[in-house]
């Protein structure tokens, strides 16, 4: 039965709710952000193992062969594949459970445009990386990385919860940086897709996912 006694305020709230509801995606869970971060940080260790150190332009500049170049771009891309492959299906799995959580479908309406203003603005960067790669301007693959990812996330901001957008301006600015430390790519990847998502994961469990007395 329903309360008509409610306060206005309550009724307020409730309806702003659901508003954000129909507007938003609200199931992402933060333990898909810590998920993809430490799938990333392990990624850039098999990385840097694979080519003997972390600043991979002065380790193998000039010291390969054009075949074993191109094992090492294979195993590289390789790397990357199965990293997107694991932080996606760790990302879905989360989110999943906070959807039943929280009642949400995991595929409405709401998320498909989430999910097209992601893919946008990531499919033109890995096709613009994808050049850069055959051109052998690896150092701009790192900050390219970060700055597109970024995009992408401010460009899905409007669908999602807000915490999304500063992560996006993390990560650009994190790229931009990049730009200027040549070299270090490897290291602001690391930081960026790895720590980044890290404390964005944990600010969001403990935001939205926490208990109350849970620590």
């Amino acid at each position: 039965m329903e309360d008509y006694n409610q306060p206005p305020a309550d009724t307020l709230k409730d309806i702003k709710q659901l508003m954000e509801r129909s507007s938003r995606f609200i199931s992402l869970s933060g333990w898909s952000g810590i998920a993809a971060g430490v799938c990333a940080l392990i990624a850039a260790f098999l990385v840097a193992q694979k080519a003997g150190c972390w600043r991979i332009n002065e380790c193998l500049l000039g010291r390969l062969t054009a075949g074993e170049e191109v094992l090492l771009q294979r195993d590289l891309y390789l790397i990357a594949i199965l990293t997107f492959i694991a932080a996606f299906f760790s990302a879905l799995f989360f989110t999943w459970l906070r959807s039943k959580k929280t009642k949400v479908p995991v595929w409405g309406i709401v998320a498909r445009r989430l999910m097209w203003n992601v893919a946008i603005p990531l499919a033109a960067g890995a096709v613009f990386l994808y050049r850069l790669a055959e051109l052998q301007q690896y150092e701009l693959v790192a900050p390219g990385c970060l700055v597109f990812y970024g995009l992408a996330l401010v460009n899905a901001s409007r669908f999602t919860l807000i915490e999304i957008r500063y992560l996006g301006y993390a990560e650009i600015l994190l790229g931009l940086i990049n730009c200027w430390c040549i070299g270090y790519g490897l290291h602001f990847w690391a930081i960026g897709f790895g720590v980044l998502h890290i404390v964005y994961g944990a600010i969001m469990w403990w935001k939205y996912e926490r208990k109350p007395g849970q620590l």
